[in-house]
């Protein structure tokens, strides 16, 4: 099996969908945690160069949230719901505050590849292909391969 050490970001060719895949040198549940740890997840989502804010955090099933980005004088909101916390798999809505209209309907999965090791698995639906190259054109890539290489430290140096 490869080992995916960036993450790969695909656009499906016939759904408004995204998918996002990045092996782990952690296990599933250090990667749920991960997720669902307000702590944890405002020190390593998106890019190096924001400082991440949690305002709400109720990781379960039926639960919302919010945290609010920023770097220097500028702020970025972004709030969803739990439709699904389970021991491998994360079903939520995502909403960048900024574009309130472009809910997504975001499902995350661990897949356990053995040895400590866990592959992740995003997948991310949005209500048009229009939509999807936009998020695509955003920049996203940044904040999902420098947040996945601070989640990889933070693995690494025991702190999930």
């Amino acid at each position: 099996m490869t080992t995916i050490t960036e993450a790969t970001i695909e656009a499906d060719p016939k759904l408004p969908i995204i998918r996002i895949t990045r092996d782990f040198a952690a296990t599933p549940a250090q990667l749920m945690r991960a997720h669902t740890d307000p702590e944890i997840f405002a020190l390593w989502c998106g890019p190096d160069s924001l400082t991440n804010r949690i305002d709400y955090w109720d990781a379960r099933t039926g639960g919302s949230w919010r945290y609010v980005a920023s770097r220097d004088d500028e702020e970025f909101g972004f709030h969803g719901s739990f439709h699904h916390v389970g021991p491998d798999r994360i079903v939520q809505t995502f909403t960048w505050e900024g574009q309130p209209d472009g809910v997504s309907l975001q499902t995350l999965w661990f897949e356990d590849l053995g040895d400590g090791r866990t592959r992740l698995h995003a997948q991310s639906l949005v209500d048009s292909f229009e939509g999807r190259d936009a998020w695509l054109r955003s920049g996203m890539e940044v904040g999902v391969d420098e947040g996945y290489a601070k989640l990889e430290r933070l693995a690494a140096e025991g702190r999930v």
